[in-house]
């Protein structure tokens, strides 16, 4: 008799787990979440995370994180955790040739000295800010890459759900 009640409150507890677990919201389109996250390159790299720190908020349909990262989180409920892969052409996109610009240098500032790797902040006709990435250095010219750096490149997610606002 001890069993069987032991089985039965058992029983009933999973029961209360499994539907308070089918009954948690799920983020959809127009909820603004709560995301802590770590991204990585396909070595392992680690190329950015929200650990240790405050959670990414973002609205869910307003395109301000990349479209896989997105898909990503609709459906998820709170205090759920995943690992996604997101492919180059839902993440920054293949690398844009056009992007990789040839500057003579006496149209740069006197005295900007150039170095492959620095980054260079430059601001469109229409006031938008860009921030390139010196790839060449001549004594006539410079190369840059306005692409994003990490375009061109898979991207792994560690996901987890904290708060759905």
């Amino acid at each position: 008799m001890k069993n069987l009640k032991t089985a039965v409150i058992m029983v009933l507890a999973l029961a209360v787990i499994a539907l308070a677990a089918c009954g948690a919201p799920q983020a959809k389109t127009g909820d603004t979440v709560q995301i802590n996250y770590t991204g990585k390159l396909s070595d392992g790299t680690v190329f950015d995370t929200s650990v240790g720190g405050k959670p990414l908020e973002f609205k869910l349909g307003a395109a301000t994180v990349i479209p896989g990262f997105e898909k990503a989180v609709l459906g998820m409920k709170v205090g759920e955790k995943k690992s996604v892969t997101i492919p180059v052409n839902e993440a920054y996109g293949p690398p844009q040739a056009d992007l990789i610009i040839e500057i003579p240098r006496d149209q740069l500032s006197k005295d900007l000295v150039p170095a492959v790797g620095q980054h260079l902040q430059s601001t469109n006709k229409d006031g938008t800010t860009v921030v390139v990435t010196v790839t060449k250095v001549s004594d006539t010219t410079i190369t840059v890459d306005a692409n994003h750096p990490l375009a061109g490149k898979d991207l792994t997610f560690e996901l987890e759900l904290v708060k759905i606002l």
